[in-house]
């Protein structure tokens, strides 16, 4: 991953930045803090909220797009080391710790300010992020192009074949449902229900059998990198072509959805193909603009929470929990200050769609300040 280490200044490099891949992930993330930190959850405008079940907003294809750039940046970082097998085994080594590290925040940043180590969630958005990383990254060292083909295309049609034809116990026939389907049995076998989503407690929709498909995600990244990464590239038919083949997965995402459908929570086969098809879409979009054509003037907001798009969100985690821990009385009752300046300085002054919306704009805001710092300091904070 292009940001995933912790630390020092980012050393200089010959090989120049894909400013497209900075762009398109920093704009995800301040997405993803968007959308997951808004002031009110009952009032929020449909766009920013996830589909109930099957379908798909704007909402939904924050999460795939982030682990699709993680699949690109995944071959811009470690082309190079691919090829030189004597170094693969410190290689490997260095994504088992990225991947552990990525799993551990996951899991223990819920715990600031509320240790209940007893109802502890396992799965997560990072430990999803963490453990794709780790196998799609050792897949893309150890093995070639078609072999890793082979892989996403056995993720996607394997996934389909257990979600839909593998009878879950105790229901007996399979099907696609949150409480019943195989998926949500086999996480409350391996977690039970103390350590699920505590909003469900029965499913999660980062639990281990969407795995699967969420690496066929990362994978089809890693194949726009590759494809972004040759000489061919810079020509506008070569973007044309690679901009067809993002319409033609959307194409194929929402003919399987006919019969498997496009659902964010069970990171449906359909959903891959329609989600990843929109990111290929989207990147080469911004490869055109940004880095053939040079259009660059609004691009560094976007690259500073690109550049340090993990520390933007674990600060998108951090902060809010530090400011809800200092204490304040409002008239006679005990709360935090961030629930104070919201329900005094917003709901009083808008509805309360706009109050939530604001708030989470603010969020956002508050977390750009120190990427920025870190930005124009050219500092790059790894894991």
């Amino acid at each position: 991953m292009a940001d995933t280490v912790v630390g020092d200044k980012a050393a200089s490099t010959s090989r120049p930045r894909l400013l497209s891949l900075d762009f398109f992930r920093g704009f995800t993330v301040a997405a993803m803090i968007l959308v997951n930190d808004p002031g009110d959850w009952g009032h929020i405008y449909w766009p920013l909220e996830h589909s109930k079940w099957n379908g798909c907003t704007p909402t939904d294809l924050v999460f795939p797009f982030f682990l699709f750039m993680v699949g690109v940046s995944i071959v811009y970082a470690m082309q190079a080391k691919k090829a030189d097998e004597a170094n693969h085994g410190k290689v490997m080594l260095s994504i088992l710790r990225r991947t552990l590290i990525i799993v551990a925040l996951g899991i223990c940043l819920p715990l600031i300010g509320e240790f209940q180590f007893a109802h502890l969630r396992f799965p997560g958005v990072l430990q999803r992020i963490g453990v794709v990383f780790g196998i799609t990254a050792i897949m893309y060292l150890k093995t070639n192009i078609r072999t890793q083909i082979i892989i996403a295309v056995c993720c996607l049609i394997g996934y389909y074949l257990i979600m839909t034809f593998v009878p879950v116990p105790g229901v007996s026939h399979p099907n696609l449902e949150k409480e019943t389907n195989l998926g949500a049995y086999i996480d409350r076998m391996v977690f039970t229900t103390n350590h699920l989503w505590q909003a469900s407690k029965t499913w999660d929709p980062e639990g281990l059998l969407g795995t699967i498909p969420a690496i066929g995600t990362c994978l089809l990244g890693v194949f726009t990198g590759t494809w972004l990464k040759s000489d061919t590239l810079k020509n506008g038919n070569e973007i044309f072509k690679l901009t067809g083949a993002g319409v033609l997965l959307a194409i194929l995402g929402l003919i399987w959805n006919t019969f498997f459908p496009i659902n964010k929570q069970l990171w449906t086969s359909s959903f891959v193909l329609f989600t990843a098809g929109m990111a290929i879409i989207i990147l080469s979009l911004s490869y055109w603009i940004i880095d053939i054509k040079g259009y660059k003037k609004l691009l560094p907001p976007f690259l500073a929470f690109g550049r340090n798009a993990i520390a933007a969100y674990v600060l998108a985690d951090v902060i809010p929990e530090v400011l809800s821990l200092i204490p304040v009385t409002d008239n006679g009752h005990k709360t935090n200050i961030w629930s104070y300046m919201y329900f005094h300085l917003l709901t009083p002054n808008f509805s309360p769609q706009n109050a939530s919306l604001i708030s989470a704009i603010l969020t956002v805001i508050l977390i750009f300040i120190p990427v920025w710092i870190l930005y124009i300091k050219k500092i790059i904070v790894k894991i």
